[in-house]
């Protein structure tokens, strides 16, 4: 998919942070590699800390204690909100989803459109890309864009290939319509016939949970998880990146007329430090524009990945003015995809604790 949409803007990003903090070195005994080993990892990776949800809390959880938070600070208004979108892979449950319990647990209009999105990685392309969409039928209204997950939940602790690196999070971002906003560059990729590279392979339909789902089975390469854990391809995830991001990236360049020089922040997914270095060394993007410290301070939050990363990094230029920036995101799918766009001159940017 190509295209270009006009007259729209991110206007206010939150981000919602569990307040349990989990240290790699700490959990260098869960796995049984030698510590040695796996230390080194901690540098190249990226390891530091991630953040990490309670037993029991959901994104549900996330989202309602950040739109409350709004609120009450009055960054908007209930009836400017012309749609609730989601987009998770933690559903709280199979129904009723997660918009429309938020909808009717802060009473928002029956005309508030409620529409959950399962999407992983690319998560918050997609739902702007959604948000834009509604936006050419809801022109005098807000929408509401949930990006949140808690994959912890779904790793195993034993897993090191899959564990250091995820982080609970959520963002709630708002996006408007503005008639002098700058145009939009948008393109997405899509390949399930290597959607196997980042699967959990039991807990819905096709496989249901059950006590054999959930025994704890030595992988024969040193990593412990279950049938009912999350497990990513490590080595053929970053192949799909190397191989298919930087030609996407010289695509969107070209196609906007655009340069390396000329944007200002990259903006991309945060699956791990190494990986985006290796990226932005294949894309020849000069690694002081794109930011890539998410993993060692808050863990990858899968769809969540790209707000967090800017209220993280860039939060007072964002309030006091705008950038070129280029967007990209890549994984789950699996899927690929980025946008150009005038990003800033925010109202609202601010990254808030729960004790969730």
């Amino acid at each position: 998919m190509q295209t270009i949409f006009r007259e729209k803007k991110i206007s206010s990003i939150l981000g919602i942070l569990p307040e349990t903090v989990g240290y790699f070195d700490d959990e260098v005994g869960n796995y049984s590699f030698p510590a040695k080993q796996t230390m080194r990892l901690k540098k190249v990776m990226g390891f530091e800390k991630h953040r990490l949800s309670k037993t029991g809390t959901t994104v549900f959880d996330f989202a309602s204690y950040g739109l409350r938070y709004m609120f009450q600070k009055e960054w908007i208004d209930k009836r400017e909100i012309g749609a609730i979108l989601v987009v998770t892979l933690c559903p709280d449950y199979f129904v009723p989803h997660i918009s429309t319990m938020l909808q009717g647990e802060f009473g928002l209009a029956s005309d508030v459109l409620c529409l959950d999105i399962a999407q992983g990685c690319c998560g918050f392309l997609i739902g702007l890309m959604e948000a834009y969409l509604l936006l050419e039928h809801r022109k005098d209204k807000k929408i509401i864009l949930v990006n949140g997950d808690v994959l912890s939940h779904k790793i195993s602790k034993m897993d090191r290939n899959d564990f250091p690196l995820i982080g609970d999070a959520a963002t709630i971002t708002v996006i408007e319509q503005d008639a002098k906003a700058g145009d939009i560059y948008y393109e997405m990729h899509m390949d399930g016939s290597r959607g196997d590279a980042l699967k959990i392979p039991a807990g819905a339909f096709r496989m249901p949970s059950t006590p054999e789902t959930a025994k704890m089975i030595e992988q024969g390469d040193g990593n412990v998880r279950s049938l009912d854990h999350m497990h990513m391809d490590g080595s053929g995830v970053f192949s799909f990146v190397q191989t298919e991001v930087p030609p996407l990236l010289v695509h969107m360049l070209e196609e906007t007329g655009e340069s390396a020089d000329s944007i200002d922040y990259f903006l991309f997914h945060q699956p791990n430090r190494f990986m985006l270095q290796k990226l932005a060394e294949k894309a020849k993007i000069p690694e002081e524009k794109l930011p890539m410290n998410l993993v060692e301070t808050y863990g990858n939050p899968s769809g969540a990945s790209i707000p967090l990363t800017a209220a993280l990094n860039l939060r007072e230029k964002l309030l006091a003015d705008k950038y070129r920036c280029c967007f990209s995101a890549f994984g789950s799918g699996l899927a690929w995809g980025g946008m150009i766009l005038d990003f800033g001159r925010l109202e609202y940017c601010e990254i808030i604790e729960s004790n969730l």
